[in-house]
């Protein structure tokens, strides 16, 4: 019979980390301290069409029949287990009386409003390698 190695997961970190530690160290590495996720657009996205719609006191089968969209995809992508696409989220805007402009301006001043509890790094000037802050905190649209 032949030894196996452990059932164990390899792990590929897709941004680099720390070094690893040199042949000195034993035992397992210690796991990185998790750093605060950034939270995905969709769930933002669909946080601002639901915070709309109950300001608006509509209900979701109300809003999805307007917007012609089935009532449990506009429900999943409320719940931002949907990556709607932009024909989608310019019905459910529509459907509350916004244009998918307002929708990407409400959803963006939520980003900001989320991730400005947290310290951000301001990207690095291409030009001169210099560190600037923009007026869009680093984040751009193209609707």
């Amino acid at each position: 019979m032949t030894d196996h190695a452990p059932n164990e997961a390899r792990v590929i970190p897709l941004r680099p980390g720390p070094a690893a530690p040199g042949p000195a160290a034993s035992g397992p590495p210690a796991p990185p301290a998790a750093a605060p996720r950034e939270p995905l657009w969709r769930h933002l996205v669909g946080d601002v069409l639901r915070k709309e719609r109950q300001a608006q006191e509509r209900t979701l089968k109300d809003v999805a029949d307007e917007a012609r969209i089935s009532m449990p995809y506009l429900s999943e992508v409320e719940r931002g287990r949907k990556e709607a696409s932009s024909e989608v989220l310019a019905a459910a805007a529509g459907a509350l009386g916004l244009g998918l402009g307002d929708l990407l301006a409400r959803t963006h001043a939520e980003l900001v409003r989320v991730t400005s509890r947290r310290s951000i790094v301001p990207a690095r000037s291409v030009r001169n390698g210099s560190v600037r802050g923009s007026a869009h905190d680093g984040l751009c649209l193209a609707a």
